[in-house]
């Protein structure tokens, strides 16, 4: 890659780290639910005006607008509103790539091979040893809701595999009016109209800004320099900068928020990373053999597939 481009691979990756201490103060102005509904709602207006009809079938844009901004991002939101640590919610959200993985040997017939496998394994462990952390110091209830959102990332992913949209900052754009609606009635329903209506009279300064940051920083530029980047070159060489983004965001919590960050937590971390390195990028997979033909006519670029779970942002 060219040093300009690589230095805006490394500018994605920190801002989508950084992304999650932005996330953290936003909470503290908003409930989880509504702060979640927001971030979609500045995402998608006016951008969806300017971006273009989508490419793709609206059932993709719904599954993953379902999929992604009310499972995911919701239950990440409500976990980090519960206790869990901006830095290591960026962590453990990379066990994704495993999830990923495994939903598609179901939904897809992809078999992954020994290395995937042992990847995955390893990824596992480190995901462990940051449970042992977490329940030492705080809410492991916090904990496991930040699994199921990267559980729901997961399913994400392979709808965004189904759908391979050719341009990923409209696709997400269009992606980002589905959660709109559905987030503010469960906002309603759970948070409460009393609640919400607080957090919007009493806006100010931090609150807007941490919308803004989410929405057109970490969401319109970042999806749109990363898919320039996948535009320029392969995505076996843009994709291993993702793997920055907990690096980037376990530094930046304890730089901004002074997140303490045990040896156990960076031994979790190493066994993480590494783990979601080899599954996302080791080896190449296996189909069924049976329908092996139109699969492969269905899928023209495999290796692009082989990395795309490293693709999306974590915050």
């Amino acid at each position: 890659m060219r040093p300009l481009h690589t230095a805006l691979a490394v500018l994605v990756a920190f801002l989508w780290g950084l992304n999650f201490v932005v996330i953290d103060v936003g909470l503290d102005h908003f409930p989880p639910l509504l702060f979640t509904a927001l971030r979609f709602l500045v995402a998608a207006l006016p951008a969806v005006f300017f971006v273009g009809r989508p490419q793709v079938a609206f059932k993709w844009i719904l599954g993953v607008g379902l999929a992604l901004g009310v499972a995911k991002f919701g239950l990440l939101f409500i976990g980090m509103e519960q206790g869990m640590p901006p830095g290591l919610s960026s962590l453990v959200l990379q066990i994704q790539a495993v999830f990923t993985a495994c939903i598609a040997a179901v939904v897809l017939g992809e078999r992954p091979g020994r290395v995937r496998l042992a990847g995955m394994g390893v990824a596992l462990c480190g995901v462990a040893l940051a449970a042992v952390d977490e329940g030492a110091s705080g809410p492991l209830g916090a904990f496991a809701i930040v699994l199921a959102a990267a559980f729901s990332w997961g399913i994400a992913n392979v709808v965004m595999r189904k759908a391979a949209p050719p341009d990923g900052l409209r696709f997400m754009v269009w992606v980002s009016c589905v959660p709109v609606l559905p987030l503010l009635a469960l906002s309603l329903v759970f948070e409460g109209p009393e609640r919400d209506w607080a957090a919007l009279r009493s806006l100010d300064w931090a609150g807007v800004g941490s919308v803004v940051f989410i929405a057109w920083v970490a969401t319109i530029f970042g999806f749109g320099a990363w898919g320039y980047l996948l535009r320029t070159y392969d995505a076996s060489t843009v994709a291993p900068f993702s793997l920055l983004v907990p690096v980037a965001g376990m530094s930046s919590a304890a730089v901004f928020l002074g997140e303490g960050i045990t040896g156990l937590r960076w031994m979790a971390a190493l066994l993480l990373v590494g783990g979601v390195a080899v599954t996302s990028l080791g080896g190449g997979r296996r189909r069924r053999r049976d329908g092996g033909g139109p699969a492969r006519r269905s899928d023209p670029r495999p290796p692009r597939d082989d990395v795309r779970p490293a693709r999306m942002p974590a915050g």
